[in-house]
């Protein structure tokens, strides 16, 4: 089997790494530092080049494409590719607009019955900043498009929510993406991500996993996009899963189907578990970076076998399979993230930290500079572990990381820490 893997991060690492398993050749477009090597090639077409990506795949004769990032989806790399007979794993375009435009995922979620918060859509910066002046709380200030990540504020006062408005339809922080703004209720509780396989009609949970997007540790800082992960998330216990994607993916997936457009792919929930029940804050509609990155070093079996059946639309779900360890990430970030930050930073230590038991390194923003690596953006390794509880792999993940050096960098040092107080009972 031949495979196109389309990114550059640490997902895409963790994705070709994985199908690079049990595949002839896997190739990665563009890829990193990391993504070369063995049977995994890179390949440099820009991930929105969808010409060049379907021209490489009548070429070399690809069997399946993996979108790693929206932006390819967004823009219909499954439409062109599924027009030219090559499987793509992956929604159509329209699909896509569950992770591409924030208000219709709203709608959709409205249609089909999903609980979430409650939130008004504007594009007038004066009549937002009136419905906060208005408002007992202040909202999270959400993007409706595309922003990396970074198009979410969660204000604390009614000052910053003022100047998050200001920020993207005044002064166009995220350009066209925040042209249209979500003002959204607050919600409390605590985040967990619930990724399910879909072939447009059924829907495979995948084991829980918890991201951290705060920049640094204690959950304070800039919105990132992610500084880590680990899976099982102890929020969300496995004989949950069931339970919550028939509340928050499979109604998603029957109102999309009605609508012509069955969702094969990965449609992700970022759930917030409130004292009121779960409640949906977003949809992605590929693997989360870095949740993918722990997810995979649990996953057993054929990958590539499964996103098969997905496309295909006969996935069976009981043909998942998976470790009952916990696997952890923690990434390694430039200084500076996620505003400005240097590149073309040396890595070193990175063989080291690959060789120890239970531990592999993917890398996001890194590339080759004659023969070593340096970075290349803002979030620059993942550096994941498999242990044999939550406790064993973060102190694998933070030996790891503890060998690898590069000037002006940073990473969270409290990755798993609300899983292990949840599981002390301190929660």
């Amino acid at each position: 089997m031949r495979i196109l893997v389309i990114g550059s991060g640490g997902r895409e690492h963790a994705l070709a790494w994985k199908l690079g398993q049990v595949a002839e050749s896997v190739f990665v477009a563009p890829g990193n530092g990391g993504t070369e090597g063995g049977n995994v090639h890179n390949v440099p077409i820009a991930v929105d080049d969808l010409d060049g990506l379907v021209d490489f795949c009548k070429r070399e004769r690809i069997d399946l494409v993996v979108p790693g990032p929206e932006l390819p989806l967004t823009l219909g790399v499954t439409d062109r590719m599924t027009a030219a007979g090559i499987p793509c794993f992956g929604p159509d375009a329209y699909c896509a607009q569950m992770e591409g435009s924030k208000s219709f995922a709203k709608e959709v979620m409205a249609a089909a019955g999903v609980p979430t918060a409650a939130c008004a859509v504007f594009t007038d910066a004066e009549a937002a900043r009136e419905h906060i002046r208005k408002s007992k709380v202040p909202p999270v200030i959400k993007a409706d498009g595309l922003a990396a990540g970074k198009g979410v504020v969660v204000a604390r006062t009614p000052e910053e929510a003022l100047e998050a408005v200001d920020a993207m339809l005044k002064d166009k922080t995220f350009g066209a993406a925040g042209a249209r703004i979500l003002l959204e209720e607050r919600l409390d509780g605590e985040e967990v991500s619930l990724l399910c396989l879909c072939d447009g009609e059924r829907a495979a949970p995948l084991p829980s996993a918890q991201d951290h997007k705060a920049a640094w540790d204690n959950d304070e800082g800039p919105n990132t996009g992610g500084m880590g992960a680990y899976s099982p998330a102890p929020v969300l216990p496995d004989e949950k899963l069931e339970e919550l994607a028939d509340v928050a993916v499979r109604p998603v997936l029957a109102e999309l189907a009605r609508r012509g457009h069955p969702f094969r792919g990965v449609l992700y929930a970022g759930l917030m578990m409130t004292p009121d029940g779960p409640k949906v804050l977003e949809y992605n509609v590929r693997f989360g970076d870095p949740e993918c990155q722990p997810l995979l070093m649990r996953l057993e079996g054929d990958l590539a076998a499964l996103m098969q059946d997905c496309v295909a639309g006969r996935l069976n779900p009981a043909a998942l399979s998976w470790s009952d360890k916990t696997a952890l990430g923690v990434v390694l970030a430039a200084k500076g993230y996620p505003g400005s930050y240097p590149k073309g930073l040396p890595i070193d230590g990175l063989e080291p930290a690959d060789a120890l038991p239970g531990v592999k390194v993917f890398h996001s923003g890194t590339r080759k500079q004659d023969g070593k690596t340096v970075s290349a953006g803002g979030r620059v390794l993942c550096v994941t572990a498999l242990g044999d509880d939550l406790a064993d792999a973060q102190a694998k993940a933070y030996a790891a990381i503890d060998k690898i050096t590069m000037p002006e960098s940073f990473y969270r040092h409290d990755i798993g820490a609300k899983g292990l107080r949840r599981l002390a009972g301190k929660n």
